[in-house]
């Protein structure tokens, strides 16, 4: 692991000592880190590792960027504070928030269509499935 390790510092300190190669691989970088914390953004109300992916994201992000660390330190903070509140919670009240979330991901997957596509398949023309934004 050392090895990698001092291999991969080589490595970056190689591409610093070039300007034109340094910039570009910041904004590499930069576009990758951002793709993957959007990705994780977007996962986030889903089930599976939405804010695995953000936090992701903005690690990637951090490897360049200080302002990524320090937002990365704050969400990480935050999330950790949300969970320990939610498992203090009556089970009504995790049972809203669950409810909540999966509103908010049934709502989406109306918006995007898929109730109408999936309706279709099984002969099912109701037009409260089609989704405003994509219509029928």
């Amino acid at each position: 692991m050392h090895a990698l390790r001092r291999r991969l510092h080589a490595f970056r300190e190689h591409v610093r000592s070039k300007p034109g190669l340094n910039i570009s691989y910041r904004v590499v970088l930069g576009v990758f880190g951002t793709a993957v914390l959007l990705a994780g953004i977007l996962m986030i109300p889903y089930p599976g590792p939405g804010w695995l992916v953000v936090f992701a994201g903005l690690g990637i992000l951090a490897t360049e960027f200080h302002w990524a660390h320090r937002v990365n330190m704050f969400a990480k903070r935050y999330y950790q504070r949300w969970v320990r509140w939610l498992a203090r919670q009556h089970l009504a009240t995790k049972l809203a928030v669950m409810g909540a979330t999966c509103l908010v991901v049934l709502t989406t997957l109306w918006l995007l269509g898929l109730f109408n596509t999936v309706g279709g398949w099984l002969g099912l023309h109701w037009t409260w499935l089609a989704s405003p934004l994509f219509g029928p």
